[in-house]
């Protein structure tokens, strides 16, 4: 009986680690509580809708390129991201839908931005991923310059604001490169799925032995969320032969939208991942 609990404890660990109260910056939390802020708090359910909306994105890029071409589906995700940014930042206070659907055009204009890198352009994923790794990491470097943290629970000016959908961007752009890259190294969809969900661990423990700051074990497991969620949408969609279930790129964007659908509604509906005080 003892041995049957070891795994729900693990697991019950592991997303206490993830949630808000693990991963905050240094500052008193009370304060900052009564601040309103323009992203969610970060819970299970935050982890949750965000592997899920990298496979979607994965997925739905894949779906659009194949339907209506290359070019016209970059038009068409660039201009659905532009919206749902500008909607985003017209709004003065956290909203659930348009947070999550801004989430959403980021993930598929990402899957978009390292694919026309590497099938338009022809760069190996083996250079896009470090330069997709440089420009995030530059992204940071000008964010902190200015703002002095780098922290998501102060992010309630449009500067800020900017800066932290500039990183969102290049997460979901190096996630992407760097979920092909073990792909087609020979891990298959598969095995990249069980290397980045253990990946996505790391973090969170490291942090909680007290070996990292909870920001940036925030943001190592964020780039980490997207091709975790990549690689299972992939491993649903792709054919048998290329290792997958062969579910369909069609189904799989459905069935992953539905489910995102769902758990935003219900975050809107109980305003669990809002702040009480906000």
């Amino acid at each position: 009986m003892a041995k049957a609990s070891v795994a729900p404890k693990v697991s019950r660990v592991i997303v206490r680690l993830m949630t808000t109260e693990h991963l905050l910056d240094d500052r008193p939390r009370a304060p900052l509580r009564a601040l309103a802020n323009k992203v969610p708090e970060v819970t299970a359910y935050f982890w949750i809708i965000k592997v899920l909306t990298t496979g979607m994105g994965e997925t739905a890029s894949d779906l659009l390129a194949k339907v209506l071409g290359p070019v016209p589906a970059v038009a068409l995700g660039g201009l659905a991201l532009a919206v749902s940014l500008a909607v985003q930042f017209a709004v003065r206070r956290y909203v659930a839908w348009v947070y999550w659907t801004a989430v959403v055009m980021v993930s598929v204009f990402g899957t978009m931005a390292a694919d026309v890198l590497h099938v338009g352009l022809g760069v190996p994923y083996t250079l896009s991923t470090p330069f997709f790794l440089v420009a995030l990491a530059a992204v940071f470097a000008l964010w902190y310059a200015v703002e002095r943290t780098l922290s998501i629970h102060g992010i309630r000016t449009r500067r800020r604001e900017a800066f932290y959908w500039a990183a969102v961007l290049a997460t979901f752009a190096l996630g992407t490169a760097a979920g092909d890259l073990t792909a087609t190294a020979g891990l298959g969809y598969l095995g990249s799925a069980v290397l980045f969900g253990a990946a996505i661990c790391v973090p969170a423990l490291v942090h909680r032995a007290g070996a990292l700051n909870a920001v940036p074990a925030f943001w190592a497991a964020y780039v980490i969320t997207r091709p975790l969620g990549a690689s299972l949408a992939d491993w649903m969609a792709v054919g048998r032969p290329r290792g997958g279930l062969g579910l369909g790129l069609g189904p799989v964007t459905l069935a992953w939208t539905a489910a995102i659908v769902c758990f935003v509604g219900y975050l809107a509906v109980s305003r669990r991942d809002t702040s009480t005080a906000a």
